[in-house]
């Protein structure tokens, strides 16, 4: 092969590599990023007994990750949908029922005190959960142990 030939197909993959640049908003977390995420907000728990971070923000949906070291209060979104994705530890979606001490803190957004009734899941990690807008839920965690999970908010 020339030397003409070989600078040509260099100019080609080199051309090549530019063109596969990744698009704009795209982002891939590997496992140990989500890890040193986890191991990051496990040391800076609120008064909540919950650490959170926005991982990304897309404007009509966003990726959070939070750590729970206790239970949380129940929460009820009606516009939004929330799928959940557990990276470490172990806990109890309590899903439906009926919110007591209900109150609004954004349009459409609610809190409560705790959950009457409702059906209660086992999360471990690597379990995936929909959450359809509209539905009150709490997480629950052991006494002594932890709930770390990635958060996906999307609308209706």
């Amino acid at each position: 092969m020339t030397k003409t030939g070989i600078s040509f197909i260099g100019v080609i993959l080199f051309a090549a590599s530019i063109g596969a640049a990744d698009p704009p908003g795209f982002k891939l977390w590997t496992a140990d990023e989500l890890a040193a995420h986890d191991a990051a907000l496990s040391k800076h728990i609120g008064a909540d007994h919950s650490s959170r971070e926005t991982l990304a923000d897309y404007g009509d949906h966003r990726f959070r990750m939070l750590y729970r070291d206790a239970d949380g209060n129940p929460e009820q979104h009606d516009a939004i949908i929330a799928i959940v994705m557990v990276q470490s530890g172990e806990g109890t979606l309590v899903l439906g029922g009926t919110m007591e001490g209900r109150r609004g803190t954004n349009a459409g957004e609610w809190v409560g005190t705790r959950l009457t009734g409702g059906d209660r899941h086992p999360l471990t990690p690597g379990t995936l959960v929909h959450i359809p807008a509209g539905i009150p839920h709490s997480f629950l965690v052991p006494p002594g142990q932890h709930l770390t999970y990635v958060l996906l908010k999307i609308p209706k």
